[in-house]
């Protein structure tokens, strides 16, 4: 299946780099593709990215995909040159084993490998040991003089994955939450002299707790927020139909809660109306654990009605990433007339 969307700029969005509190080079493209959709665009001193296009009326929505992806920083090079790490955002170090990285130093960029020794040479404690984060050594492949020359306390590392497509897929490192930033970017350049004013919002940090749109959500102080992240889909072999959260193929997913919030059910239905009306398939989510920007916008700013619209996505928080085309194509629809069917002073008090 071939996307209707521009898979050019979803890779490049996808495969940038930018862990929490450096989203610098992510936030550079973002910049680019905004700017020329948008009346003003600003960026505030946490790094959050703020596009507003003006509307003719005193209604302000804010729209929202976090720009972090989960990483690592650098916190020492053994004398054998293994670079060691803490962890930026939540990693099951498990999926760590047999990975490349890149290393950002101030002198350019360094490929690593997460090593693996051969499960031959390990007795049975150390083939059942759960692995930890802590006990990453990355290869450079040099020695340990020049790699402590070229590589610094609190130097960067993300892992290294190009972005396919893969049969009616997309996959690919960053899809959580690139996707969703590549949805919003799509969404305004299809608005079009809107009633209300939106602030398309590119936040930060929100892989180490939600920092960016909290202090956006206080600082825009929204009459309405739209949250867009990735979601759980665990409809792959050994679980159960009640454990899938989502399914691949069956449409953009409308949040009902995760562990952060409960959305707003007047903002609820309003998303359903309006993809009921626009023939758009949609799946309703409910997310055991885990949390989104969504919260840092409901209750960081005062009460302020909270929607979410989710991409369901398989294997998060790795490097196959995996959403299924048409429910990216059904995110973009939704949003975009959502947005335009926002007149404002709609009355989401409960």
């Amino acid at each position: 299946m071939s996307p209707s969307f521009d898979t050019d700029l979803l890779t490049e969005l996808t495969e940038t780099s930018g862990v929490p509190g450096y989203e610098d080079r992510i936030r550079d493209v973002v910049r680019r593709e905004l700017e020329p959709e948008v009346d003003e665009l600003r960026t505030d001193n946490m790094g959050n990215v703020v596009g507003t296009i003006e509307g003719s009326s005193d209604t302000d929505v804010v729209v929202a995909a976090h720009m972090d992806e989960i990483g690592f920083m650098v916190r020492h090079v053994t004398e054998d040159g293994f670079v060691q790490v803490d962890a930026l955002g939540g990693w099951d170090a498990r999926v760590l084993k047999a990975q490349r990285v890149t290393v950002h130093t101030d002198d350019g960029d360094l490929t690593g490998l997460i090593g693996s020794p051969p499960p031959h040479t390990l007795d049975e404690e150390q083939l059942a040991a759960d692995p930890e984060v802590g006990d990453v050594h990355i290869d450079l492949g040099l020695d340990g003089e020049t790699a402590q020359e070229r590589v610094s306390r609190g130097d960067l590392v993300t892992l290294e994955q190009t972005t396919e497509l893969v049969g009616d897929t997309v996959t690919g490192k960053a899809l959580d939450d690139r996707i969703c930033l590549f949805s919003i970017i799509e969404a305004a350049r299809r608005v079009d002299d809107p009633d209300v004013t939106i602030h398309f919002a590119a936040t930060v940090q929100e892989e180490v707790g939600i920092r960016g749109a909290q202090a956006l959500g206080f600082d825009l102080d929204p009459d309405l927020a739209i949250a867009l992240d990735v979601t759980v889909a665990n409809d792959v072999p050994g679980f159960e139909p009640g454990d899938h959260v989502t399914e691949l193929g069956e449409g953009t997913a409308i949040k009902l809660k995760d562990s952060s919030v409960i959305t707003s059910p007047k903002v609820n239905n309003r998303l359903e109306s309006v993809a009921e009306a626009e023939e758009i398939e949609y799946q309703l989510e409910v997310l055991p654990a885990g949390g989104t920007d969504t919260a840092g916008f409901q209750r960081f700013g005062g009460a302020t009605p909270v929607g979410a619209i989710s991409i369901p996505t398989r294997y998060l928080h790795t490097v196959t990433e995996s959403a299924h085309v048409e429910d990216v194509e059904a995110t973009i629809d939704l949003l975009a007339a959502f947005l335009e069917d926002e007149v404002g002073g709609e009355d989401y008090t409960l």
